[in-house]
């Protein structure tokens, strides 16, 4: 079977309302990273991706890779200069797993936090870079002492679901999600992750109603139409997934998605095989 169209992916988002700072696992602290099912289903178990999807930034607001080396020199001179600094120990982070940097992003937290012990932002984010590195266990003890029970913050908990979700553990994740979604109602980030962990947990029908619900939010990522595009196609309605793939897109773009949606569906019996490197396209978001 021929190969899809290799499209450049988009570069890794570090600033939306998904992480930590919004929901995401990134150790950036307010970001996360724009995940398609595939990679989710590649992820679980292997601990090389978290299973989130958030709504994209503003366009201004994405970097290039070199803008991001850059920023990491800048923010590691001031890191070593005062280890301590715990916004300095952020940002050095954000860039360093901007630029893959995961391993070092996830030391220069985890010093930090020895230093400020109950700062809840910087614990929010070496939480989020540990499971981004596949520490997942610690991850969700630091994760829990970044809120607290009585002033619960629905991107932790959403962090949380993530976390959950890669150790198999589906169920306790929607619940995570579910309580995220008593507090910040239609975030198009939580809905996206509960929709991937009804979609991991070979729940279909509830994986489509999520997703289109997150889907249809303003300021929902592209990628989660993708992985929409991917739910529908497994339960059989080939011609909805393409048409849902190709949405809005360049004639390119929507070719290089139906073609890698086709490639995944012909192996759709085969859950470690769906989770191949995928090639769908993210038009225009970061």
């Amino acid at each position: 079977m021929s190969r899809p169209v290799r499209l450049p992916r988009p570069s890794r988002l570090l600033v939306s309302v998904a992480s930590l700072g919004l929901v995401a696992l990134s150790a950036a602290g307010c970001s996360t990273t724009g995940t398609t099912l595939a990679e989710v289903l590649s992820a679980s178990g292997k601990g090389d991706r978290t299973g989130t999807v958030t709504a994209a930034a503003p366009a201004s607001q994405a970097r290039s890779e070199a803008e991001w080396r850059r920023e990491a020199e800048l923010y590691g001179t001031r890191y070593r200069a005062d280890p301590s600094n715990a916004a300095n120990a952020i940002a050095y982070a954000r860039a360093l797993t901007a630029t893959e940097q995961r391993a070092q992003a996830a030391s220069v937290l985890e010093q930090a936090s020895l230093r400020n012990p109950k700062n809840q932002a910087l614990l929010g984010a070496f939480g989020r870079a540990l499971a981004d590195t596949g520490r997942y266990e610690q991850a969700l003890d630091v994760l829990g002492r970044a809120h607290s029970p009585d002033r619960p913050d629905w991107r932790i908990l959403s962090a949380q679901g993530t976390v959950l979700d890669q150790l198999g553990r589906h169920k306790q994740a929607q619940a995570y999600y579910t309580s995220a979604l008593k507090i910040a109602p239609n975030e198009p980030s939580v809905l996206s992750n509960l929709g991937l962990s009804y979609a991991l947990d070979k729940n279909l029908a509830d994986a489509e109603a999520t997703l289109r619900r997150a889907a249809e939010t303003p300021g929902a990522d592209p990628r989660v139409r993708q992985n929409l595009a991917l739910v529908v196609g497994l339960q059989g309605r080939f011609a909805d997934a393409e048409q849902i793939a190709k949405a809005d897109l360049p004639p390119s773009e929507a070719a290089a998605n139906v073609t890698y949606l086709r490639e995944m569906l012909a192996d759709k019996g085969d859950w470690k095989r769906l989770g191949r490197q995928p090639q769908i396209a993210a038009r225009g978001k970061s």
